[in-house]
């Protein structure tokens, strides 16, 4: 156990470090906390509460480009974002530890698969498609939900609805999906905390790196070019994804 504690550190810096620059955080550091004894479901909720405080600066650092976006309302989108987490965190919650084991490579899947191909999907389906503020509310409460039960790439998934919907500003649009990523998350965290299952040893380890990360990592990861970044995440994501799947039909 003490020897997995310091690569914990190193996972949470690394994990803060990537959602700052291209997201895909927690397929970092929910495997790394599982290789460190934690259980898969206890790894999902102690993940989202270590990388929480790299969210709420990251809001910080996005907060003058936050602003609501035209013909949706921002208010509701908070809400609806806010309570699709409390909703997707009591599911999780109420989730045989049996039955989310098997969930896990499904829910690495559709992460992976958003990751790498959520923005070209959003582009093209932006051709074929004219979608309504409905639409996007709808979408913004079951991603919500999604984003409390597991959440990984729920940021792409985000982009890649708001494409569609014909938003271009990126700049306006990563401000706006890190503070909805962040309240699915605080909401999470919450419930998490309260239900008692987090595993605190191992996710204050992470904690520490995911502060000094969310600073010092991004600076470090902004300096590899975007598009390779994305390319070694979207890899590391997709082996990932065939462990997990090779653990559980074996």
């Amino acid at each position: 156990m003490n020897q997995t504690l310091p690569l914990l550190f190193c996972a949470g810096f690394l994990a803060s470090s990537l959602n700052a620059a291209a997201g895909g955080g927690s397929f970092i550091s929910f495997p790394a906390l599982m290789s460190a004894g934690v259980s898969p479901l206890l790894a999902n909720t102690s993940s989202t509460v270590a990388l929480l405080p790299g969210s709420l600066a990251s809001v910080w650092a996005y907060k003058p480009d936050i602003r609501p976006f035209e013909q949706v309302s921002m208010k509701a989108m908070i809400w609806l974002t806010f309570i699709g987490g409390g909703l997707g965190a009591l599911l999780l919650l109420y989730t045989p530890a049996e039955d989310f084991n098997r969930l896990v490579p499904w829910l690495l899947l559709t992460g992976s698969l958003a990751f790498a191909f959520g923005r070209q999907l959003g582009n093209w389906l932006r051709t074929k498609f004219r979608i309504g503020p409905v639409f996007v509310l709808a979408m913004q409460f079951l991603l919500g939900i999604y984003g409390g039960y597991f959440g990984g790439a729920m940021g792409i998934m985000l982009l890649a609805v708001w494409s569609i919907f014909g938003l271009s500003d990126i700049r306006h649009m990563n401000a706006n999906r890190t503070l909805l990523v962040a309240l699915a998350n605080t909401i999470a965290v919450v419930l998490f905390i309260i239900a008692g299952k987090v595993a605190w040893l191992q996710t204050c380890w992470m904690l520490a790196g995911t502060i000094l990360g969310g600073y010092y990592g991004a600076r470090l990861t902004r300096m590899i070019p975007a598009r390779y970044l994305r390319l070694a995440i979207t890899i590391f994501n997709f082996v990932l994804t065939a462990v997990f799947f090779y653990l559980t039909l074996r």
